[in-house]
């Protein structure tokens, strides 16, 4: 854990969606210096489904310390934000640091994306950070020690982070070109970054995406508040950099990542953006144990037999589950699969010595897997990992993730059995 040094004492804060999340937990760790934090976010009244208000953040950035403003701002509303910019400087008498951490997002593809949910990206990820920067940068100007820290990833152009999510990736690159543009237009006046994680946060977006399970492979808001805290500490000149949070916590001395982890030990679910081909994510992955590394099979599933590869890998699935696999997994899969073998089929690792096969499962699915037929078949001969899979967006889970991850090993088996 990053200590506090006492740098942020009395600066004032503006954090965009700072109510719950990694918002909130930058306001707290600036909070324990003294720092004024200005809580810029939508949610006035407790939500039914996500916890935390700005009201509810406000009394916990007081108690760790702070200095809180709560203000309802929905940051595509100039007049919101415009208010309560000023609100801000007649409460602390200026803003020194900028936090754009609002965003929306929707991991769909170009025609299962609705305009409306295309336009909340753009409009809240893009136009809300630009609009923020431009409302608050005449403030940080008279500041001494003037930051604008936006949580988006590193411009990294491959393909492979635009197909399956475009207006996703157009609207969080946007932020990331707030910073690549702002940092040369104010060098040396303010200091301009963005900062991403390396490894999945726990948030209520991330659960809602993932599910239940999806927490254990995660790690806590607190190391993007411990890095986010290095950065601002650190003097105006420092601008321009496109940051990872582990690569800022080692560089401060922070060696031992574990306790920021969810459940220390566990697996990590690698962050989009991050690699430099797939190639890549792939290695990252398994140095961070989130998949087994295992050799694609000398014979697979490229040599389609008569009943049709998905017929044919199920096949394969019920000569290598057993009894044992059932007592180690306990989980119950449906794969609904589109494409050129669209169609609904099951597996069932929960009793007996396991069945699979077409359809329905016998009872409701712990987890359901939602992917391409052509990708089901080249995941389960081992050339595409599921974790790979599930972060470019080539496969969607509902459910218990834990199970997903567990999946792997009948994997595992189906290659020792070269299939």
């Amino acid at each position: 854990m990053l200590q506090n040094s006492g740098k942020l004492a009395g600066c004032t804060l503006f954090i965009t969606g700072a109510s719950r999340g990694i918002g909130k937990a930058i306001a707290l760790k600036a909070a324990r210096d003294g720092a004024n934090i200005v809580i810029a976010a939508k949610t006035a009244e407790p939500h039914p489904k996500l916890p935390g208000t700005i009201f509810t953040a406000a009394d916990e950035v007081e108690a760790a310390g702070g200095k809180a403003l709560p203000c309802v701002v929905d940051i595509r509303d100039e007049q919101q934000i415009g208010a309560a910019v000023q609100k801000a400087v007649e409460t602390f008498g200026g803003i020194d640091i900028l936090v754009n951490n609002a965003s929306a997002i929707s991991l769909t593809g170009t025609l299962e994306t609705p305009m409306k949910k295309v336009d909340l990206m753009l409009g809240i990820n893009l136009r809300g950070t630009y609009l923020t920067s431009k409302l608050v940068i005449p403030h940080l100007l008279k500041s001494r020690s003037p930051h604008i820290l936006n949580l988006s990833p590193p411009l990294n152009l491959n393909p492979v982070w635009f197909k399956n999510h475009t207006a996703y990736t157009m609207a969080k690159y946007g932020m990331s070109m707030c910073v690549l543009g702002m940092a040369e237009e104010f060098r040396g006046q303010i200091a301009v970054n963005a900062l991403w994680p390396k490894t999945a946060i726990q948030t209520a977006a991330m659960e809602m995406l993932g599910g239940e399970g999806v927490g254990k492979q995660c790690r806590k808001a607190d190391i993007i508040a411990d890095a986010a805290y290095a950065i601002l500490s650190k003097p105006k000149d420092y601008t321009g950099h496109f940051l990872v949070d582990e690569d800022v916590l080692r560089e401060h001395g922070i060696k031992d990542l574990d306790h920021y982890a969810i459940q220390p030990g566990h697996p990590l679910l690698p962050d989009f953006f991050l690699d430099e081909a797939p190639e890549s994510l792939v290695k990252q992955m398994e140095e961070h144990g989130a998949t087994p590394a295992f050799k694609p099979p000398s014979s697979s599933l490229d040599t389609p037999l008569s009943g049709g590869p998905i017929e044919n890998t199920f096949d394969i699935i019920r000569g290598v589950i057993n009894e044992d696999v059932v007592k180690s997994t306990q989980g119950i899969y449906r794969f609904d699969l589109s494409g050129e073998h669209s169609g609904v089929w099951f597996l069932d690792l929960k009793s007996g010595s396991g069945s699979a096969g077409k359809g329905e499962p016998p009872v409701k699915a712990d987890v359901v897997m939602t992917m391409d037929s052509i990708d089901f078949s080249k995941m389960f001969s081992g050339k595409l990992k599921p974790t790979m899979a599930f972060m470019s967006g080539k496969l969607r889970i509902k459910g218990d993730m834990t199970l997903a991850i567990k999946l792997e090993k009948l994997m595992g088996r189906m290659n020792k059995a070269k299939l």
